[in-house]
């Protein structure tokens, strides 16, 4: 058997016209629908690739905008503890004033009923000694004016008592 046949150059030329319609073929018909679907995949794979970039950076910012959010809410959580402790203070102090002037105002008004119960107990003290008084020098004059003469006689010198002022 023989491996190389004579050379034709009719055979040759014919088969380079062929191969050249056959790549014309190709190209037109084969090559230009596989090369539009491998651009096609590759814009898709571009596009796939540009979301999945973009949709990272946005998962960024959202995890950054919820640090954010979540320190603001700390802070303002902070912010509110902070006031309504001042708040309580206030009004516990506000309280303790309050009760303090009231307590004065109690005792105040406790010493001004005792020294009205002082002055009204010293009143009657000196009502029912005067009363006293009046009763025991009653009792007396009584006693030593128990006889006619000698009231006449305290009568006699109570009216010379009273020419001679």
């Amino acid at each position: 058997m023989k491996l190389i046949h004579d050379f034709s150059f009719g055979l040759f030329f014919f088969q380079i016209a062929l191969i050249i319609v056959l790549i014309l073929i190709l190209k037109k018909y084969a090559w230009g629908p596989i090369l539009k679907a491998v651009e096609s995949r590759e814009e898709g794979i571009q596009n796939a690739l540009a979301s999945a970039e973009k949709a990272r950076e946005e998962m960024a910012n959202l995890k950054s905008d919820n640090e954010k959010l979540m320190q603001e809410a700390r802070e303002e959580r902070d912010k509110m503890i902070k006031e309504a402790r001042a708040i309580k203070e206030k009004m516990i102090a506000d309280a303790t004033t309050e009760a303090d002037v009231k307590a004065q105002a109690l005792i105040e008004k406790a010493k001004a009923a005792i020294q009205a119960e002082k002055q009204s107990a010293m009143a009657d003290i000196k009502t029912q000694l005067s009363e006293l008084s009046i009763e025991i020098a009653e009792k007396v004059i009584k006693k030593e004016l128990s006889q006619k003469n000698e009231q006449m006689q305290l009568v006699d010198e109570m009216l010379k008592e009273v020419e001679l002022n």
